[in-house]
């Protein structure tokens, strides 16, 4: 490792720094934004090997750009999701220059880890949040009349069965929704590294994390109805939840798998 990369290494872990303490709003929710930190290693494991020139080229001027405009708007508009997607976009431009011409389109996909090593969703992303919940308010009202029970909503309050239920703030999912995307976009890159069918699967996490968090809604208002709200709002507000989004992952993984023996057959392989 030359004196350059390690200017350029010790450059990004002070920006990275810097963009993670100029908003610590996320420290309400640390125990859901710290994880996401692994991000990074994460990232470095699955990239290997990572193969360097021998020669030291310059940093690859259009990413190098893209950063500067990204962080200069981030700044400007307050957003952590620009701050971070210009981060991204320097880590690239010294990867760029120094990786293998082979390991670029690899490295490439793995970028969206990088980007999800920041807490922006939580900061930036509180209108996805608002959907998710009232998305989820509605989707109880429909199962529930589909069941016959008596229902009727108001935006995210519902009353079921003369029980009323709120999908608040902490039924968006919004504070695991980024930890779910750092995990969904490992598992998508070790079925897909080198295949079209990446780009696609990454795309279904977003309404795989909604369907998630919708079940999650469910199966809360289904346990208040069947063993009542203290039950329900206890330790199955928390880890009944976490058992769902835990559910959807595994059908994630075994779609994957399923779908990469596909494309192996299609493509002639074993």
């Amino acid at each position: 490792m030359t004196r350059r990369d390690r200017f350029w290494i010790a450059g990004l872990a002070v920006l990275a720094a810097l963009i993670w303490i100029r908003d610590r709003t996320w420290l309400r929710s640390s125990e859901d934004a710290l994880p996401l930190l692994l991000a990074l290693p994460l990232a470095a494991w699955l990239g290997r090997p990572w193969r360097w020139k021998a020669s030291v080229e310059p940093a690859h001027r259009a990413s190098l750009a893209i950063a500067m405009a990204s962080l200069a708007l981030g700044s400007a508009l307050d957003l952590n999701v620009l701050l971070a997607f210009g981060w991204t976009a320097a880590l690239w431009a010294w990867l760029r220059s120094r990786l293998e011409p082979g390991d670029v389109p690899r490295t490439f996909r793995l970028l969206v880890l990088p980007w999800m090593a920041f807490p922006w969703v939580m900061l930036d992303a509180q209108s996805i949040g608002w959907w998710f919940r009232l998305s989820g308010a509605w989707a109880v009202e429909q199962m529930g009349s589909l069941a016959g029970l008596s229902v009727s909503r108001q935006g995210t309050a519902l009353l079921v069965e003369g029980l009323p239920v709120s999908v608040d703030a902490a039924c968006s999912g919004l504070n695991v929704l980024q930890s779910l995307f750092v995990a969904g976009s490992a598992l998508a890159y070790l079925h897909f590294s080198r295949s079209p069918l990446y780009w696609w699967n990454l795309a279904l996490l977003l309404p795989a994390a909604w369907l998630a968090n919708t079940l999650r809604i469910l199966a809360i208002t289904g346990a208040a109805l069947t063993w009542g709200p203290g039950f329900a709002m206890g330790l199955f507000h928390t880890w009944g939840g976490l058992f769902v989004l835990f559910g959807m992952f595994v059908v994630c993984a075994a779609g994957f798998e399923a779908e990469q023996r596909w494309w192996n057959r299609r493509e002639g392989r074993a």
